[in-house]
This record gives C-alpha cells, sequence and structure tokens, in this order.
C-alpha cells in the first residue's frame, strides 16, 4: 500500500515544533529526508542567482546587514544598475543553470518613482527569459505589488529574519508587524511569496520555533523559505558572533521541512563555511535550492564559486532543477 504524504497543515503550535526540533538529530534528518521525498525530487536542486542591483547606503539599522549606511563596512555604495547590464547577468545566469534571478536592492521602501520604473522594466525583460523573477526591495504598498504582478513578477523575498520577539533587538527601524504588511501586500497581488530568517543572531532555541511558528501558522504558506547563517560582516554590531554550528543549520532546515513540506527550502547566507559534507547534510534534511552569485558573492558577502557548486553537485549526485516551459 503507497505510504500517505504527511500533512499539510497550517494550525502548528509551538509545542509541536519544539518536539520536532528537539528529535535526535539523526530521527529529525530521517523524518525530514521522508517528507521531502513525498513532495520534493531529492535529486533536484534550484539553482537561484541573487544579483545587487543597488547596493550600500541603506538607511535601517538591521544590526547583521553590511549594506546599512551607520556602520563602517568596506561596502561599496553602487546606484541602481541599468537595464541592460541586469538582463547581461541574468542571460549569463541562465546559461549557467539557473532558473530562478532575484533582484535585490538596499532600500527601506520602494518609491513611486524612476528607479522604481527601471525596476518594473528589470522584471519584464528577465520575466521574457523564461527565468522565475525575484525582488527584494523593502516595504512594499498593495499597489506596487500590483504592479510588479503586472510586470510579471513570480516572487517576492522579505524575510522575517527571526521572531517577533527577538526582533527589536535586531533591528529598530521597522517593525516586526511592518514585514508581515509586506508579505500581505505581495500574497494579494498574486506573487509568490519567499520569507525566512538567520540563525545565528543570539537568538534562543524558543525564538527560532517562533520564527517557523510565524511561517507556517500562515493562511498560505510561504513557496520560498529561506534559511541563512548569519554571515559576519566586519563593521556591523554582528561581527563578533560565534559561527554557526552546522548542526543547528541541519535541525533548521528539517524542522522547516516537516512543518512546511511543499516549500523550496533555500540553503542560503552561511555556505562558504560549510564544508561539502556539511552541506550534503543540509540536502539530506531537506534542502533543495541554493542561492548562487556572481564573483562569488552572495550581495554583498562570500560565496561558494559556480565551479565548486558545480562539482558539489557533480559528488553528491545532483542537478539544477529545470522549469517548465511557460505555454
Amino acid at each position: 500500500m503507497k505510504e500517505s504524504k504527511a500533512p499539510i497543515r497550517n494550525n502548528w503550535t509551538a509545542e509541536e515544533i519544539q518536539e520536532i526540533y528537539d528529535l535526535p538529530i539523526m530521527e529529525l534528518v530521517y523524518q525530514a529526508a521522508t517528507v521531502h521525498r513525498q513532495y520534493h525530487n531529492p535529486l533536484e536542486v534550484q539553482v537561484s542567482t541573487l544579483l545587487s542591483i543597488k547596493t550600500g547606503g541603506c538607511p535601517e539599522d538591521c544590526s547583521y546587514c553590511g549594506q546599512a549606511a551607520r556602520y563602517h563596512t568596506d561596502i561599496k555604495v553602487q546606484r541602481l544598475l541599468p537595464l541592460e547590464t541586469v538582463l547581461t547577468h541574468a542571460k549569463k545566469a541562465k546559461a549557467n543553470g539557473s532558473s530562478r534571478f532575484c533582484m535585490a536592492a538596499a532600500w527601506r521602501e520602494v518609491r513611486d518613482n524612476r528607479d522604481f520604473d527601471k525596476v518594473i522594466d528589470m522584471v519584464k525583460g528577465v520575466n521574457a527569459l523564461d527565468m522565475e523573477v525575484c525582488c527584494t526591495l523593502g516595504m512594499l504598498t498593495d499597489n506596487q505589488a500590483k504592479r510588479l504582478q503586472e510586470a510579471g513578477l513570480y516572487a517576492y523575498n522579505h524575510n522575517i529574519d527571526t521572531s517577533e520577539n527577538h526582533y527589536k533587538d535586531i533591528i529598530s527601524t521597522r517593525t516586526f508587524d511592518q514585514r508581515l504588511n509586506t508579505i500581505n501586500s505581495v500574497r494579494k497581488a498574486g506573487i509568490t511569496v519567499c520569507s525566512g530568517g538567520i540563525i545565528g543572531l543570539g537568538e534562543t532555541n524558543e525564538d527560532r520555533i517562533s520564527m517557523l511558528l510565524t511561517l507556517a501558522t500562515m493562511d498560505k504558506h510561504p513557496e520560498s523559505v529561506p534559511i541563512n547563517a548569519l554571515a559576519r560582516v566586519k563593521g556591523t554590531p554582528m561581527e563578533d558572533m560565534p559561527k554557526t554550528d552546522i548542526w543547528e543549520m541541519v535541525r533548521m532546515i528539517a524542522t522547516t521541512r516537516i512543518v512546511i513540506p511543499t516549500t523550496m527550502v533555500r540553503l542560503s547566507a552561511g555556505r562558504l563555511e560549510m564544508n561539502e559534507a556539511e552541506q550534503g547534510w543540509c540536502f539530506l534534511a531537506g534542502a533543495n535550492s541554493i542561492f548562487a552569485g556572481e564573483e562569488e558573492t552572495l550581495l554583498v558577502t562570500p560565496n561558494p564559486s559556480l565551479r565548486e557548486d558545480q562539482q558539489l553537485f557533480q559528488k553528491l549526485g545532483l542537478k539544477p532543477m529545470v522549469l517548465a516551459e511557460k505555454k
């Protein structure tokens, strides 16, 4: 008799997620890998390219971010890239195996100006390449989300970062509720949601459970959940935080896979500090997407090179996910 799939639930409790999170690591990974195979091809990993289309100079005070104008980092401020430059990067990304192209701008919120008009043109251009188009531009209004949707935007990334309780210790320039409001605007516009968080911010296990609870009890689960290990950027308040333990990453990925079974769990920032075996454990635990960045960077932090990722895939028997052709 065919085994039934794990149920998709939106009524998780913190106690239930905590019980999963606290399982012995071998049992937790086994359960997560089982759920992963019920909903996904375990040998396919989506490669998503992330490009910073506007870098640095952000007015926010996110304690982990080197793009905040108030911190003294070595990051070079860069104005919005020209359309043709962005499309050249997108074509190169597609040729290298990426099926999703994400454009990131270091803004607090989107403003209705010429720069936003240029981003709309970028979305239209990348969409014409038959790639999933993603943006992360800060806070959005309902009307701005609708404009992006009409231009062909497939996904919008807006991480909640951590638990609501811990959030105020990390960021003061916008509230946790404002992040949720942007996610709601994205949903109302018919755009898929990419939202996850960062571990290694000094949070407790209870904070991690609370962050997952927020995502897992949404009326509709995020289609993508990035799990980031803190990338420690010199000059930020988080520069001296300890390296995130690999088993904490595996535990977080596995728990996410079990409570949000249909999502793409994205192994995001922090991969450069993981060896091949450690990344392999993350894929076994349910991660099925990675972010790639050109010139061995992910926005403004180091990232494995394309060659290293190709070698990793070959060793693990993985292959890049290919999107179905648009009709």
